[in-house]
């Protein structure tokens, strides 16, 4: 007997599941940075990413005037720990109502890419660099109608997931916007339930194949 517990929404996920999303890497931003006024030459300061309230890791940065240089420890694959130490390029642009906008030049070998954010693995570098796509990028039709339905049912005060069926109008919302959510969402639900059921196909499939 073979007893599975399927994840409604693993299963709806895209393709692309080879793919990482930019999600599952720590970020750099350069306009967070910029926008707390540590863009400042002559300034150090610590970046660090928590998980559940513990610190998991943590960039150290001094700032130079045309570029940030990072300063911290990695590792691969639970190897030797690697100390990195390295500039990255900074260049500014006019915005259009005065003031200018930072922005990092990527610092992996052959890019130079103007970006926004960089991304942590051995070196942080760009989306491109690192071959990441947006979360949004990896969503079939069907799994972006679960999510869209999962976001209605939380704004309606519903139990999570669309198995739960619908519930009901919240207190104080008017009839007229609970009408037009609920058109909204039992669209997203019956596309989330056809990809539901060609998934489970798929799965049955691979089951038969299986000799048990």
């Amino acid at each position: 007997m073979v007893n599975l517990a399927i994840d409604f929404g693993s299963i709806l996920k895209g393709q692309n599941m080879g793919k990482s999303c930019t999600t599952d890497m720590r970020a750099l931003d350069v306009r967070t940075m910029q926008r707390d006024g540590l863009l400042q030459a002559g300034r150090s300061f610590s970046w660090s990413w928590s998980r559940n309230g513990v610190k998991q890791a943590t960039v150290n940065a001094r700032v130079e005037p045309d570029s940030v240089i990072l300063d911290y420890r990695q590792r691969n694959h639970g190897g030797e720990w690697q100390d990195m130490n390295y500039p990255v390029r900074l260049t500014w642009t006019p915005c259009h109502y005065g003031g200018q906008r930072a922005w990092w030049l990527c610092p992996a070998v052959g890019c130079g890419r103007r970006v926004a954010v960089l991304y942590g693995g051995g070196v942080f570098a760009c989306r491109h660099c690192h071959q990441l796509s947006y979360k949004s990028q990896n969503d079939t039709p069907s799994s972006a109608a679960y999510r869209r339905a999962d976001n209605l049912r939380d704004r309606l005060g519903w139990m999570p997931g669309v198995i739960h069926g619908i519930g009901n109008k919240p207190k104080g919302m008017h009839w007229q916007t609970f009408l037009r959510m609920l058109a909204i969402y039992n669209g997203h639900d019956r596309q989330t339930l056809a990809g539901m059921t060609a998934a489970i196909g798929q799965i049955n499939r691979k089951l038969g194949r299986i000799k048990l």
